[in-house]
């Protein structure tokens, strides 16, 4: 480092005036660190390196300030926002260093975080060549806009570092005089409970203990592996298979792990991974459904392994104390004794921190292995004491003997069943993930290692075995002399001098030997060096095994709680100490394990804890597959050595290896997950982690839209796909529940929501709207899709919609609107927009609904309905708090095909402040209004469609023939639950002397049809005159709108005419007299047949386009479904959509 400068040494403000001039310092009023007042996001920073050239640059840069400075920080305060930028680690960085203020002129920023590095500890320096100085303005250190970080794309202040926010679009790009700053998370990248408690966790956690992958993974995957077997059952297996298929049993089960360790490699390498091992990679890759139901059965899996491998511990025990004639009480009871001391023994070194658990850990590696070299060793040194158990040292004969199988009352499969529990613990590692320090590496590397290890080294005790001892051996010194044994003698130890063919079973009877590869299961401690060490091997082998269980159960148990998959367990959750342990959790597994050793009936239990890990296995295979085949973007792993198809095989070979150890335990676990699948399944919790199947889910629907595209329309294929006018989707809920009620299941729903805007759209509101009604139509178990537009006026944004809403061949056919109740008291402009909605939609070949209530159906204006909705979260309050989903109150319902309210409201008049709430969140310490007798039957009105419907009619009044749509919307709606009580009764029109074989028509083409219905009847009086007091009504409705051409000169008519578009001509009224009267007849029709219908369902009078004029063409409609039950007016494209052809 060079030696400090002298105090004459020139500032760099002095040698590049321009550079000082934008620079506005203050060399340290302002605290270190950044303030609530300043930007939540860093821009990367320059720092210098010497601590005395720290002092120097900020003595330097305060003599900077000057008139011109301040000057230059004034007009940018004048012209632009300015704000202040700060590094957050910048106190934790140099906390020496004197921060420094600065002003944002324009797109650069030069500020305290102007002055540090972004990378740490490293420094960068920029000479300026000519001045020799500090050049400051650095390409993505100067500028608003972020150079690519890490910190950007963590999802919580993870311990490798802190979460940094980007700037966000807004403040980018948005006009500088709206403030686009807002507190929160960019990208949408909001927390979830689970993760915010982690961020907290690890913002206070300081000096974690991180393990790696030698520590973490290796030694405990190795420990985890190497079990009991290893010692008492592998010498037993080879006897019974013989060293080939004693090696073909290893080799099959090690295949099975190593698909599994690559497959746990590959989820593990595509991210970041936290605690929770097995759960975690699973409900991560898979969902919560699979995860969840895993997760618990892992955990539980874990904990009853302690208590067998506690069991297996005390039996050892309690036979080497009966050796020595030691007993308590009785085999039974010692074993219950000693095994509650020995789980309180391990659960106290794992409360104590994992640090002293990895501790232990390597200690009873080094006696595990040890006692392996023990063994070795002991096969290359033979004694002749030894030989009369069966062990002559390595012997051609020997091997050659015990090449085949010998099976007595067992099978091939039988002998992998027994063995393959033995193989597993290839997770013990991965259980840690959040006491690793790289689980992206450590995983993948120990676990791998681990397989190779132990499975050379059971292949190794198995060929070693084969190789030295013989099946059968009498343990008495020389049987006879040897020249008698070469007469009778068979089997390898005679040419030792030794004749154990006496004792062998004949005709599979029970082997009278006592020793050898068949009899003794304690054979290693005969051939090892030293036997104590075999026995010390033992201890080690289920003490290492019962611990590592012991600390894999909370930690998977800990991440399920967190989680909140499950009810009642989040306490269980709670972590303690500066490595978050889950003390609950371990009482918790101590609990369940010492429930089970006390029981001490482990035999039954064994087979099911081998197939709960076996199901984890098999799933964690499934996941890779799963991902693969959802060809998602984000499955990325770095961990290369897999195969989508080689994971799919190790799947099915875990689920046959369930089967093949214990076909009652493989039903058991799959009942066991199945139930805990739907459990999770049904309670839908609310967590989003981007599993492969929602990736799935989204190619299978994409893949299945492109290729409905390339099949043609046919009339069997037709359903009512319909653009439902509904605004805010709960302001008219009958109008949803209605149709949602014949298109669920069935067809496309399309909520439509015009927002009317004269001045400049608020998308950003727009985008908040989609996601809170998205979110709300779900939760109301509505199956419908929300479209908003923003538009001009109303007309307008239903041209957008008819348009441009749906994806290929799911896009909507029918329009579906609310009658305007109030067209005779609002702006006839209205009127003609909503007509001409109308119009349009035939134009564009869609049919045309309308749902009139006589109550009407907005119900916009009574605050707090959402109760009846399970809004749950997603709800507005007035004080937009974080519940809204969006930082907009106007929740524009306004603009839509209204019913008693305004169809448009121009935002200029209120300035984006809507007179509704349609989601108001109820303040329960507010007293509620009580309703008036209107807003009353209203509310009633609109939850009509909800309940389950009485006995009653659905009143089909089939006037014209549009192509059956009339028919086919009563019919879908009378075949739902809500409806099945309700008979449709058809109407037609017809002549007075032909009514019975209009009726026989009628009922022959509903049959072919295949249509219940309960009644016909046939009107033959729809042409007589209307009653003179409905003629009156008639008139006084029109009156207001005619022309009165004839009053005025015919300039001023048309004049009149044109501007007010809307008005009746004298000519027009007499042109469509009868079609007038026709709509007067038929309401009183309606009122004498159908006034007590549930439903009423009408063809829809057409009016020609240019010919009609709205105002006459709303009295029709009005006239016609006025002082009535609910109807539905029905026009089609007057294309088919019934057929009667196979």
């Amino acid at each position: 480092m060079s030696a400090p400068p002298s105090p004459t040494s020139f500032c760099p403000g002095e040698a590049a005036p321009p550079e000082t001039d934008t620079l506005a310092v203050d060399g340290g009023l302002k605290p270190a660190g950044p303030t609530p007042s300043q930007s939540r996001f860093q821009v990367d920073l320059v720092a210098e390196a010497a601590g005395s050239e720290k002092t120097t640059a900020t003595d330097c840069s305060s003599t900077a300030t000057g008139d011109g400075a301040e000057k230059a920080a004034e007009e940018a305060k004048g012209r632009f926002r300015v704000v202040n930028f700060a590094d957050p680690r910048s106190a934790a960085s140099s906390p020496d260093a004197a921060p420094v203020d600065g002003v944002q002129n324009g797109d650069t920023v030069m500020s305290e975080g102007s002055l540090h590095s972004s990378t740490g500890g490293q420094q960068h320096y920029h000479y300026d060549t000519h001045t020799n100085t500090y050049y400051l303005r650095t390409f993505g250190h100067n500028t608003i806009d972020a150079v690519p970080n890490i910190d950007f794309y963590r999802q919580t202040a993870a311990p490798l570092g802190e979460k940094l926010i980007r700037p966000t679009l807004s403040e980018l790009h948005d006009e500088l005089d709206k403030e686009p700053f807002e507190d929160g998370f960019a990208n949408g990248e909001e927390l979830t409970p689970a993760e915010e408690a982690a961020a907290k966790e690890a913002a206070e956690s300081k000096g974690v203990v991180k393990f790696g992958w030698v520590k973490g993974v290796l030694v405990r995957c190795m420990l985890n592996i190497w079990g009991v077997m290893l010692f008492i059952r592998m010498t037993w297996i080879v006897g019974q298979a013989g060293v080939v298929y004693s090696c073909v049993i290893v080799a099959m089960a090690t295949v099975v792990t190593t698909i599994t360790g690559c497959s746990t490699s590959a989820i593990a390498t595509n991210g970041f991974v936290r605690g929770g091992g097995a759960y975690y990679l699973i409900s991560r890759s898979l969902g919560p459904e699979f995860g969840g139901s895993i997760g618990l059965i892992f955990a539980f899996a874990n904990a009853v392994a302690v208590a067998m491998y506690v069991v297996g511990f005390a039996e050892t025990v309690v036979e080497l104390l009966g050796t020595a004639n030691l007993v308590m009480l009785d085999p039974i009871n010692d074993v219950r004794i000693i095994g509650t001391i020995t789980v309180l023994i391990l659960l106290g070194i794992s409360v104590a921190g994992m640090e002293w658990e990895a501790k232990a850990q390597i200690f009873l590696l080094v006696i595990l292995i040890s006692a392996i070299f023990n063994y070795f060793i002991g096969t290359f040194i033979p004694f002749e004491s030894k030989e009369k158990y069966g062990f002559f040292g390595y012997d051609g004969g020997i091997m050659w003997e015990n090449l085949g199988p010998d099976f007595r009352g067992e099978t091939f499969f039988s002998m992998f069943s027994i063995f393959f529990p033995a193989a597993t613990g290839i997770l013990a590692g991965a259980n840690i993930s959040g006491d690793l320090a790289d689980p992206q590496m450590a995983i993948p590397r120990g676990t791998l290692l681990a397989i190779l290890i132990t499975g050379l080294v059971y292949m190794g005790v198995a060929v070693s075995a084969g190789a030295c001892i013989v099946r059968d051996a009498t343990g008495v010194e020389h049987n006879g002399t040897l020249s008698a044994d070469l007469t009778n003698c068979t089997g390898a130890a005679c040419r030792f001098g030794y004749d154990f063919s006496s004792c062998r079973p004949v005709n599979e009877e029970k082997s009278s030997c006592l020793y050898g590869l068949h009899n003794n299961f304690q054979i290693m401690s005969v051939v090892s060096g030293f036997s104590p060490l075999i026995t010390a091997g033992i201890f080690s082998a289920t003490l290492s095994s019962a611990l590592a269980s012991l600390v894999s159960a909370p930690k998977v148990f800990q991440a399920l709680c967190k989680d909140n998959i499950y009810p009642g367990i989040a306490s269980f959750g709670r972590g303690y100490g500066k490595n978050n342990e889950p003390l609950r959790g371990y009482l918790l597994t101590f609990g369940i394990a010492l429930a089970f050793i006390l029981i001490a009936e482990l035999n039954t239990i064994a087979p099911i804890i081998s197939n709960f890990f076996l199901a984890s296995y098999a799933l964690i295979n499934f996941s890779v597959f799963h991902a693969s085949l959802a060809n998602s973007p984000g499955w990325r792993p770095s961990f290369k050595y897999y195969n989508m198809w080689v994971s799919l095989a190790g799947a099915v070979l875990c689920c046959v290896v369930m089967f093949v150890i214990n076909w009652w335990a493989a039903l058991f676990t799959n009942v066991i997950v199945l139930s805990l699948y739907i459990y999770v399944s049904y309670k839908k919790p609310d967590v989003n982690w981007g599993s492969s199947t929602q990736a799935l889910t989204y190619q299978q629907a994409l893949t299945h839209s492109l290729q409905l595209c390339g099949v043609a329309d046919h009339v069997k294929t037709f359903r009512p796909q319909c653009l439902v006018m509904t605004g805010a989707p709960n302001s008219r809920p009958a109008l949803l529940n209605l149709v949602h009620a014949f298109t669920k299941n069935v067809g496309l729903m399309v909520c439509g929501h015009v927002r009317i805007s004269s001045r400049r759209p608020n998308f950003k509101e727009l985008n908040s709207d989609l996601v809170r009604y998205q979110r709300w139509l779900l939760n109301n178990n509505s199956k419908a899709f929300y479209t908003p537009v923003v538009a001009e006026d109303l007309r307008q944004g239903t041209q957008y919609l008819l348009q441009a809403s749906g994806l290929g061949r799911l896009k909507p056919n029918t329009l579906v609107l609310g009658f305007k109740n109030d067209w005779s008291n609002g702006d006839m402009k209205d009127t003609e927009i909503y007509m001409n909605m109308i119009h349009d939609a035939f134009d564009f070949q869609y049919g045309v609904v309308i749902l009139r209530l006589r109550e009407g159906l907005d119900i916009s204006h009574i605050q707090g309905q959402d109760d009846t909705s399970a809004m749950k979260d997603v709800v507005v309050s007035i004080d937009m708090s974080k519940d809204s989903d969006g930082d907009s109150s106007k929740l524009s319902s306004k603009a839509t095909s209204v019913q008693n309210s305004p169809a448009v409201q121009k935002d200029d008049e209120d300035d984006g402040k809507a007179p509704t709430q349609p989601l108001l969140k109820k303040d329960k310490s507010s007293p509620t209004m009580p309703l008036n007798v209107a807003d009353q039957k209203l509310l009633e009105a609109s939850q009509q469609f909800q309940k389950k419907q009485g006995k009653g009619t659905v009143d089909v009044w089939w006037l014209f023939d549009d192509g059956g749509l009339t028919l086919l919307i009563p019919y879908l709606i009378a075949s739902k639950k809500k409806w099945k009580d309700c008979k449709i009764r058809v109407f037609i029109g017809g002549k007075i002397n032909r009514i019975d074989h209009d009726r026989r028509a009628m009922a022959t083409l509903l049959s072919k049809f295949r249509i219940d219905f309960s009644d016909i009847t046939v009107l033959g009086d729809i042409n007589t005159k209307p009653k003179s007091e409905s003629l009156a009504a008639f008139a006084k409705m029109i009156e207001p709108y005619k022309l009165r051409e004839d009053d005025m000169d015919q300039e001023a008519a048309e004049k009149l005419k044109s501007d007010e578009p809307w008005r009746i001509t004298d000519n027009e009224l007499e042109l469509y007299k009868a079609k007038s009267n026709r709509q007067i007849r038929l309401n009183e029709l309606l009122k004498e047949h159908s006034s007590t219908a549930n439903l009423i369902v009408m063809s829809m009078p057409l009016a020609r386009k240019g010919a009609v004029s709205s105002a006459l063409y709303m009295s029709w409609l009005d006239t016609l479904s006025k002082d009535l039950p609910p109807i539905l007016l029905v026009r089609g494209n007057h294309q088919s959509v019934l057929t009667f052809y196979s």
